[in-house]
């Protein structure tokens, strides 16, 4: 008999109940709107239908859980089918860049159902950057929470979905929700006068806060280094700083790591890399489905490694950084050179992990998505001529546009609770 078990099995044991929820919960929301049956959720997880029943029974209690109709029998009487309840929790996600921050309110699909915006100024010191973000947070979950409790209208005059359409909104996947979904808080004023100390009470439903930056950062501890260009954020505790401002779990990543996770977890792929340029350059990747940070979370830096001995002085201190090389050819307007150095830059990659798809994201790449898959795909396609590849290695835009770090960050925070830790990470939550 053979006694292995497939991968993303559960197991009868009452020590591994959490653990077994997550399963179902996944396999739930997988599901949309349509549901699935208790038969089916116990062939899928290998669980018996005892188990399955006494799991369904605790989730629906605690409202996570509702009936999505029934399906009619061939035998027997009809099947009652399961549905996840959206909006019975919510994570935000926080995407800080130098200049510029992006909040949203997540429900447990995934889906956006607000977003804010505020201007930022990294060199004005980490305590300002905190005062704004908490401005952001506070403002975000008290207007969108308050307006999908009293069954406000949302901003652009449409009324609040239905977990059912609002599963639908995002084409069947709860990952990826539509881009032009109207948003309950849009541009703020970018200064915050007098911000909060803190909310005080946790907002109900709100699961927590998942923050994303640019590194290096030790994601474990949720604790900054030396940030590129920004010295003085070494050994800043944003995480605990925040979550004590705030009254609310939460988790530090860096940003190309977050938008990996969101895009992993949409199931692009088991194994590529995302490549963020924006007012930095960064990547994140992704092996065998899982988001890989490294030991020191010290993967994907990636704008820093030396492509050219002799190139210009780049703020880490080092000279030719691929970084420093696309920044100025951006700033000069010249972006075939910045896609150039990008595609070298990304050929490194390539040969080294043996990956076969590049995802390109960020504010520079989204005003000139074809320029940039076209000039990248090009040098990488010319490499893997060179090299003798036998497949071609996929070069495009990534999906989630500009707020695609901010969902990824979101993530942080509801990966777990669907037993995607190991894609995320369990440790760094307070």
């Amino acid at each position: 008999m053979n006694s292995e078990k497939r991968p993303g099995a559960g197991v009868n044991l009452p020590g591994l109940r959490g653990h077994n929820a997550a399963l179902v919960l996944d396999l739930l929301r997988g599901a949309g709107g349509g549901g699935v049956g208790r038969l089916e959720l116990a062939e899928r997880t290998g669980l018996t239908p005892q188990a399955v029943s006494k799991i369904v029974a605790r989730l629906r209690g605690e409202g996570l859980v509702a009936d999505a109709g029934r399906r009619a029998s061939t035998g027997g009487k009809p099947q009652t089918l399961l549905r996840l309840v959206p909006e019975a929790g919510y994570a935000v996600g926080v995407q800080l860049e130098r200049d510029a921050l992006v909040a949203v309110l997540v429900d447990l699909a995934g889906v956006v159902v607000a977003e804010r915006r505020a201007g930022l100024d990294f060199s004005a010191g980490v305590d300002s950057v905190v005062d704004v973000a908490v401005e952001a947070v506070v403002a975000l979950v008290s207007g969108a929470l308050a307006g999908l409790e009293a069954g406000m209208p949302r901003a652009g005059g449409c009324a609040h979905p239905s977990p059912s359409s609002r599963l639908r909104s995002s084409r069947g996947d709860p990952y990826r929700p539509a881009e032009h979904l109207p948003t309950a808080v849009e541009h703020p004023p970018a200064a915050v006068e007098h911000p909060p100390a803190a909310v005080g009470q946790p907002p109900t439903g709100v699961l927590g806060v998942g923050v994303a930056l640019p590194g290096p950062l030790d994601h474990a501890s949720g604790v900054l280094q030396r940030v590129t260009g920004f010295p003085e954020w070494d050994g800043y505790p944003l995480r605990d700083v925040l979550a004590r401002r705030l009254g609310l779990p939460v988790v530090v990543d860096k940003d190309t790591n977050a938008a990996a996770l969101g895009l992993a977890l949409g199931g692009d792929a088991e194994s590529f890399a995302y490549l963020h340029l924006g007012t930095g350059l960064g990547a994140g990747l992704v092996l065998g489905g899982g988001v890989y940070r490294g030991a020191r979370t010290g993967a994907g830096e990636f704008g820093h490694q030396v492509v050219r001995m002799d190139g210009p002085l780049c703020e880490c201190g080092a000279r030719g950084c691929v970084e420093a090389l696309c920044l100025a050819a951006v700033a000069r307007g010249d972006l075939d050179e910045a896609a150039r150095a990008l595609g070298t830059a990304a050929g490194n990659l390539v040969a080294l992990l043996d990956i076969d798809l590049v995802l390109l994201g960020g504010r520079t790449v989204g005003a000139a998505e074809e320029l940039f898959v076209r000039g990248v795909g090009a040098v990488v396609a010319e490499r893997a001529r060179r090299e003798g590849a036998g497949a071609a290695v996929g070069v495009r835009v990534a999906p989630g546009g500009e707020r695609g770090v901010a969902e990824g960050a979101a993530q942080l925070v509801l990966a777990p609770l669907f037993g995607r830790a190991s894609a995320a990470f369990p440790a760094n939550r307070t």
